[in-house]
């Protein structure tokens, strides 16, 4: 008499569980691409002279790492390993040349002042590490998750660096302005009152200061996050 043995199908982990919300929250402070793991620094210091610039760079990398990282993980059991970097650049290629695309044709003064940038996603180590270190590894849901997550991180950093360089280096965000006019013999607000643009703002090396003290103020307020020596 054989006997016959029940296969009882475990319960499908829900959607927005605590481990995929995680996924989200995590880079957005404590994992963040940019001012923990040091990712994707190229573009926070070279397209953040203005927020409309850094707006579009951003929504370039959700769309990239977003449509990637499903990309990868749909097809993560049949991409050989040995070829596998070279599918992820394949993708990752195929994703950015779309975006620049679609930027010459809707924005194409944006497409412009972000030039090579747009191009170098492909190189973005941020897009090839979670293609590498998640997607390959994981289910479709659980890589969008993350992508988004990576993603955020990604964008409040550049839109941060971006209000503070644009605001201070021309006194203007997003063509508002917001200190007064500044045109000679017609000064208002602060600029009558003798305010100056600090045209050091605009500079790349003033990019690295702002997220400098970026992440000088998570670390104060995490005391996990300083590394010991």
């Amino acid at each position: 008499m054989s006997e016959t043995v029940e296969k009882t199908k475990a319960p499908s982990e829900p959607l927005f569980s605590k481990k995929n919300r995680k996924l989200v929250t995590d880079p957005l402070s404590d994992n963040n691409p940019i001012t923990i793991q040091v990712l994707g620094i190229c573009s926070a210091l070279a397209i953040t002279v203005q927020v409309e610039q850094a707006f579009w760079m951003s929504v370039s990398v959700l769309f990239v790492l977003v449509m990637g990282n499903l990309t990868i993980s749909l097809l993560r059991n049949l991409i050989p390993s040995r070829i596998r970097i070279i599918v992820q650049l394949v993708v990752v290629a195929s994703l950015v040349i779309i975006v620049d695309e679609l930027l010459q044709a809707f924005v194409p003064d944006i497409s412009e002042k972000l030039s090579v940038f747009v191009g170098l996603i492909i190189t973005n180590c941020i897009i090839m590490g979670r293609f590498e270190a998640f997607a390959m590894g994981n289910k479709p849901w659980p890589s969008i998750m993350d992508a988004l997550g990576n993603s955020f991180g990604y964008a409040w950093i550049l839109l941060l660096v971006a209000l503070v360089r644009e605001l201070f280096g021309s006194g203007k965000i997003l063509g508002f302005e917001i200190f007064g006019n500044n045109l000679p013999g017609e000064e208002s607000g602060l600029y009558a009152m003798g305010y100056v643009n600090n045209n050091m703002m605009i500079l790349p090396p003033m990019a690295l200061i702002v997220v400098g003290i970026i992440i000088w103020v998570q670390r104060s307020r995490n005391k996990a996050l300083i590394e010991d020596h």
